[in-house]
């Protein structure tokens, strides 16, 4: 891959400065804009179908917190503070936006969900498509087809990108290696997802199993191990950020299973109760159903995975609210961050990175999005 200039370079110049999180997300981009530009060029032969899809992609990979590249940065820089090449390792965070974005394109496919980001979801956009150009065959069929092609080739990319980022082999190597358990594990996780939510039953312990293999580990831990592993980290100091990364992880995805059921639309991009019209049987909703009245249980579990209206979803807010659920749930995210700063503070990182990593850490477990 070529190299060029880089916008991270001035990230990290001063030490008492207030880490420039905009300035990151657009080198990310600028990371993940050049890398489709240079599959466009392959994929030009294959006419405009083709094209259609890379547009898609380019939709796919706009936008977000860039959560998880900021932790493969900040995860090298705990390591060694000292960037060879920044442009190379800006490569190499963005890999982790691919295999987000993939993972996102596959799960709103099986979620059913209509939108995301406020813009409709991959599978319902190329339905839409069919539709509107009156092609043969079943517009939905053909709107799952193409997410999971495209789930499929952003995941494919995300490897090829961290593979060719420009960073030395011998380092390249052990970061792939932890990259693969992360897809591994990531993918086995969504599985676990969708087989509870086709029981239709989840006790807490299950719920929280869930979450830490299909969130919790990919969006946290595994990128800071990517980013350790690139810098030359060995296992002991893998594990140690994961005293970190972990707890910070599960924290994160709680707060995203509240955001599931109380975020505000117009913020998250998604319809109100979203979790709630989906199914999801998260560790929230699992609180509720052991905490609640009989009657006020058998309601939630009946609603789950149906449509509702703005009345109901208040209907089962309130339910939630009642059986102490919302309330705990905010009590276990705040032990989590506490237990994951003390694990930061005892995993002996450069001061720079660790100062960063706790403003990450509360930028995580606070979001409104």
């Amino acid at each position: 891959m070529r190299s060029e200039s880089c916008p991270l370079v001035s990230l990290v110049r001063v030490a008492s400065d207030q880490w420039d999180g905009e300035e990151f997300r657009t080198a990310v981009q600028a990371a993940l804009d050049t890398f489709l530009d240079e599959q466009a060029a392959t994929l030009t032969p294959l006419g405009p179908d083709a094209a259609r899809l890379l547009d898609e992609a380019r939709r796919a990979v706009s936008g977000g917190k860039r959560f998880r590249a900021a932790f493969c940065y900040w995860g090298y820089q705990a390591v060694r503070p000292e960037v060879e090449d920044e442009a190379a390792l800006a490569r190499a965070c963005a890999s982790l936006e691919l295999l987000h974005a993939s993972a996102l394109v596959h799960d709103d496919l099986m979620d059913a969900s209509d939108t995301r980001r406020g813009r409709p979801a991959t599978h319902r956009a190329f339905e839409a498509e069919h539709r509107s150009d009156g092609w043969r065959g079943d517009p939905e069929q053909y709107g799952a087809a193409a997410a999971i092609l495209l789930g499929d080739l952003l995941l494919s990319w995300s490897e090829e990108l961290l593979r060719r980022c420009g960073l030395p082999a011998e380092r390249v190597g052990p970061a792939l290696a932890v990259f693969d358990a992360c897809r591994t594990e990531v993918i086995a996780g969504q599985f676990l997802d969708v087989s509870v939510q086709a029981r239709g039953r989840a006790d807490v312990d299950t719920a929280m199993t869930v979450l830490r293999y299909k969130s919790a580990k990919y969006s946290i831990e595994r990128p800071l191990h990517i980013g350790a592993a690139l810098a030359g980290a060995d296992a002991a100091t893998l594990e140690r950020l994961s005293a970190f990364g972990l707890p910070l992880g599960e924290a994160f995805q709680l707060r995203d299973d509240l955001l599931g059921v109380f975020g505000d639309p117009a913020t998250t991009g998604k319809p109100a109760g979203d979790d709630l019209v989906e199914g999801k049987r998260t560790v929230l909703v699992a609180l509720a159903l052991d905490a609640a009245p009989d009657e006020d249980a058998a309601l939630l579990d009946r609603a789950l995975g149906r449509p509702l209206d703005e009345t109901e979803v208040d209907r089962l807010r309130d339910v939630i609210d009642a059986s102490g659920a919302h309330a705990q749930v905010e009590e276990v995210i705040a032990a989590l961050a506490e237990h994951a700063v003390t694990g930061l503070a005892q995993a002996g990182v450069q001061e720079r990175a660790g100062e960063v990593l706790r403003q990450l850490a509360s930028a995580a477990t606070q979001r409104a999005v």
